[in-house]
């Protein structure tokens, strides 16, 4: 069952109420009942990326010859001012992603290149379900994959929390008959109109005030990354001010709680970059960089815990090859992943690149995808969490034989 968000222990009921809100009926305790307080427990956090990210521009293929020419005015230099943050001979980082780079040089981060679910179409809401509801078609089940894998951890009791979502509700990953449950920090309401408006006039006669008020207004209206997209679906940006980075210090105090949840997850919209994708003030940008900012934060907010936890970075389908006629990328098909943390065997990029010769693209307009995602999230529930692979293939992604689990992720490897 789901139930309202309760208090850390180490962590006042008073803190919370200050520094966040609880949702749904009332606040609940977390409970040491059935659960063993284990400071060694493997951690995972997942991060949705809501609206497509573009892989190719993330990660760019820099070895590839037909990089270039594809992607024209929003290719990635390869040397030279905003040049990419060289990962191998091969592929670079998009140089707003400094904070992945030192991870990957400290082998913490892996790239999963070329990755897609089994979805083929190009509807974020589709695309999104599947993501997250671990079938090979979308709107065929009530829960989520990740659910499904917390109720079948040992202990597992309903007494106590297995996952816990950052945000202001229960994305479809986390429903299901696993205990979990959500906290969103509170959203104070903002100032009206008219008050906005006879500040401004009071500060007409002052250019440099004038100047910091219409500033501020404008990044009120444009809003920031509100985790589940605007009522489209897309992804797109609210009035919502919430970042990842602001978000990683809850996320850090719940994984660091000795009875605290296994896992939890973390959504970010906006990645719908149909135009100006390479405006270095556009929403493309400022969502790289609170992407980079907030897995900083984690990693910092974590501590000691952080050699126990594996991130999951992943979105529901990438952006065509060839940009469109507006600056930006339509609808994919293959993007990449990131998988981060102390205990992954980083460094590296996997996947089997399929190059970007027009007979080698998907549909001769996007990335091929040459791994499944679920590969990847089987991977990490077997070594990291250390499920039985038998409840991994039935039960967390059934009917899934054909993708094999992608195994080395992490430090820990299974016995054999």
């Amino acid at each position: 069952m789901n139930r309202p968000t309760a208090e850390l222990r180490g962590l006042t009921r008073r803190h919370f109420l200050i520094g966040g809100s609880f949702l749904g009926s009332g606040l609940g305790g977390w409970s040491a009942s059935g659960w063993s307080a284990n400071p060694q427990r493997s951690r995972l956090a997942v991060v949705i990326l809501r609206g497509g990210l573009d892989g190719l521009h993330a990660v760019p293929p820099m070895g590839d010859p037909q990089y270039a020419p594809l992607r024209g005015a929003v290719a990635i230099p390869a040397t030279g001012e905003n040049a990419a943050l060289k990962l191998d001979s091969h592929f670079g980082l998009h140089p707003l992603l400094p904070g992945l780079h030192r991870m990957y040089q400290a082998g913490e981060l892996l790239v999963v290149h070329a990755a897609a679910t089994p979805y083929r179409e190009r509807s974020h809401f589709d695309g999104q379900d599947i993501l997250e509801n671990g079938h090979a078609q979308a709107h065929v089940s009530a829960d989520g994959w990740l659910n499904r894998a917390l109720a079948a951890l040992p202990g597992t009791t309903a007494t106590g929390d297995r996952g816990v979502a950052i945000g202001s509700s229960l994305p479809l990953l986390l429903r299901g008959a696993a205990t979990v449950s959500n906290w969103s920090p509170s959203v104070l309401s903002g100032p009206d109109l008219d008050f906005l408006d006879r500040v401004a006039r009071l500060y007409i006669a002052d250019a440099n005030m004038a100047q910091a008020l219409a500033r501020a207004r404008e990044v009120n209206e444009d809003g920031g990354p509100d985790g589940k997209g605007g009522m489209d679906g897309k992804g797109g940006r609210s009035r919502s001010t919430k970042t990842l980075a602001s978000l990683a210090g809850a996320a850090a105090r719940f994984l660091t709680a000795p009875e605290g949840p296994s896992a939890i997850v973390l959504e970010l919209g906006g990645w719908d970059s149909h135009t100006a994708q390479f405006n270095p003030q556009g929403a493309l940008a400022r969502n790289l960089r609170d992407l980079d900012a907030g897995l900083v934060a984690l990693h910092d907010a974590l501590g000691s815990t952080w050699a126990r936890t594996a991130v999951l970075v992943f979105t529901e389908f990438g952006r065509t090859a060839k940009p469109n006629g507006s600056g930006g990328t339509d609808h994919g098909t293959a993007a990449a992943a990131f998988v981060l943390g102390g205990a992954v065997r980083g460094g590296r990029v996997l996947g089997d690149w399929p190059g970007l010769k027009p007979d080698r693209l998907y549909q001769g307009r996007d990335l091929r995808p040459t791994t499944d995602l679920r590969a990847v999230a089987k991977g990490l529930l077997l070594e990291h969490l250390r499920l039985p692979e038998g409840v991994v293939e039935t039960k967390v992604f059934p009917d899934s034989t054909a993708a094999r689990p992608l195994l080395g992720l992490t430090r820990t490897t299974r016995s054999t």
